[in-house]
């Protein structure tokens, strides 16, 4: 049927309206895609992954860990949008949590209060690690260089000036600084591997200088001292909840990857060690947080082996003092890094890949600075 209408019929302007409309939506639409792509504002909606309780990605490996599972606690994916999420640290005061995007070359910020996700520094010399100084300054791992700064580890004031507390040891360049922690005496303590040096993805690929090391800053003096040269790529780091035990990450051991436990003595040396935990069937350990009863809550996924199985390692291993597996929090993506946060410090943040994810568990972390 055909019509032969003026177009000042009422079948002609309500189809000139119906394309009006349809036309203007688009725009707004691709408007709004383009807004949410510069602002991030479109990836920070918490979304739980599983709608049933008790979450079954939460899962028990023993029944001692039934004591931090929360039972209608979920894991939420929080942000998306990174190529590779690490050094989460939660900011108490201002109620939000610090990471960075290390190929991105920027730190982002999750804000809990109005759910929304955003740059936080550009051109951040590819920082790592992250954590906070007693005095609740943000400490960074500058894991390659921009220009002539980086490989370095930094201390935004609360002025927003950076200052540098270390970028060499005796003269030599640090090969990448990855992981940071901070002691109740205010020393510093970081691991150095070369990761981001192999590579131009992570920073900028360069001639390495000193010994894979962990390392120390007197807070009196500023003054950094090896504590370590004897492990392949030292990775993650944390104390015990007494801060007698200092656990490190050996990302390059062969044949799997091993946490060790080290004795801290009192004038800031490392004596014994002992192997805490040796990541078996291709298991890949990273960044690790001790909570208030001296589990260790561990960065997992695969080791990158040909016969690995990512979709059955990666999310978070949780082992008990003794270094008995004892809880896994599966996500759909490798874990780099994890803090505990939240106001009541019992809201596990967890770095993974190209998101961050939350779940609320029933306990806090060893310290909550």
């Amino acid at each position: 049927m055909s019509y032969n209408r003026n177009p000042g019929t009422p079948e002609l302007s309500q189809e000139n309206a119906r394309r009006r409309f349809l036309k203007n939506s688009l725009l707004l639409s691709a408007a709004g895609v383009s807004m949410g792509s510069l602002g991030f504002a479109n990836l920070a909606r918490a979304e739980p992954l599983n709608l049933k309780y008790p979450d079954p990605l939460v899962q028990a490996l023993d029944e001692s860990f039934l004591k931090y599972r929360i039972f209608n606690a979920s894991v939420e994916r929080l942000a998306t949008g990174m190529r590779w999420a690490e050094g989460p640290t939660w900011i108490g005061d201002g109620r939000y949590v610090l990471l960075s995007d290390v190929p991105s070359n920027r730190i982002m910020r999750w804000d809990e209060i109005t759910d929304t996700f955003s740059v936080y520094r550009e051109q951040s010399n590819f920082a790592n690690g992250l954590c906070r100084d007693r005095q609740g300054r943000l400490l960074a791992c500058e894991g390659s260089t921009t220009a002539t700064e980086g490989r370095r580890i930094t201390r935004t004031e609360h002025s927003g000036k950076i200052t540098v507390l270390a970028d060499n040891f005796e003269g030599k360049r640090f090969n990448s600084p990855n992981d940071i922690v901070v002691k109740s005496d205010d020393s510093i303590w970081f691991t150095d591997p070369p990761f981001q040096a192999d590579s131009n993805y992570e920073g900028h690929r360069v001639q390495t200088e000193l010994p894979h090391g962990v390392y120390r800053v007197d807070a009196g003096t500023g003054q950094v001292t090896r504590v370590l040269d004897t492990i392949a790529g030292p990775n993650g780091l944390c104390f015990s909840p007494d801060e007698k035990l200092l656990y490190i990450v050996e990302g390059r051991s062969k044949p799997n990857r091993v946490v060790w436990a080290y004795t801290v003595n009192d004038d800031g040396t490392l004596g014994e060690r002992r192997k805490h935990i040796e990541a078996q069937a291709y298991g890949a350990l990273d960044g690790i947080k001790c909570d208030e009863d001296g589990n260790l809550w561990c960065g997992w996924g695969s080791s990158g082996a040909l016969d690995a199985k990512p979709e059955e390692l990666d999310g978070v291993m949780v082992f008990n003092p003794a270094g008995k597996p004892i809880g896994h929090i599966r996500l759909p993506e490798r874990c780099a890094n994890l803090c505990f946060g939240g106001t009541a410090g019992n809201r596990l943040f967890m770095a993974s890949c190209h998101s961050l994810y939350a779940i609320y568990v029933n306990t806090r972390g060893a310290t909550l600075v």
